[in-house]
């Protein structure tokens, strides 16, 4: 940041690099006053890999609403059970992962272990394909690597955005 006259360099805590950890876009893709790996994952599919998830099917039941009706189950546990659901699972078998990977932060983008409960975050998970990671950092690293992905959209946005148009 700039203090009056020079530039000063600022240590990030460990695995705060890159977009994916910036406080601005974890709050955007939070609730209010909670996360959302829905809306993480959601995000990075359609932002960073340009595969943007269909839309619900109608007459879903919402995760809101599993949760209501299972208030003593975790926000992975009740992402689980609204997985089991067969016209659910086919998206939010790829887009729960990537969120839950990204739960170490909270809705504000401030590091946490615990979660709103106080329960320890597990931000372990698989990716279809079977790609394991443990943490937000393993995880960032696994989308890192889907370079081609990543230039075509970014290379898609940028032009999209010089054109004014999609």
């Amino acid at each position: 940041y700039l203090d009056e006259e020079r530039w000063l360099r600022v240590a990030l805590p460990a695995g705060r690099q890159g977009v994916l950890t910036q406080a601005a876009l974890l709050t955007l893709t939070s609730n209010p006053t909670s996360t959302s790996p829905v809306k993480r994952g959601k995000w990075i599919l359609e932002s960073l890999l340009g595969d943007p998830p269909p839309p619900a099917p109608p007459n879903v039941p919402t995760l809101e609403a599993t949760q209501k009706d299972n208030e003593n189950m975790t926000l992975r546990q009740a992402l689980e059970l609204h997985r089991s659901n067969p016209s659910c699972a086919s998206c939010h078998r790829v887009m729960d992962p990537l969120g839950l990977g990204f739960e170490n932060f909270d809705a504000i983008g401030r590091w946490r272990t615990r979660d709103d409960t106080g329960g320890a975050i597990d931000a372990a998970g698989e990716l279809p394909g079977g790609k394991r990671f443990a943490s937000p950092k393993d995880l960032k690293a696994i989308i890192a690597a889907r370079k081609d992905e990543l230039a075509r959209n970014l290379t898609e946005k940028l032009l999209g955005y010089a054109l004014c148009r999609r």
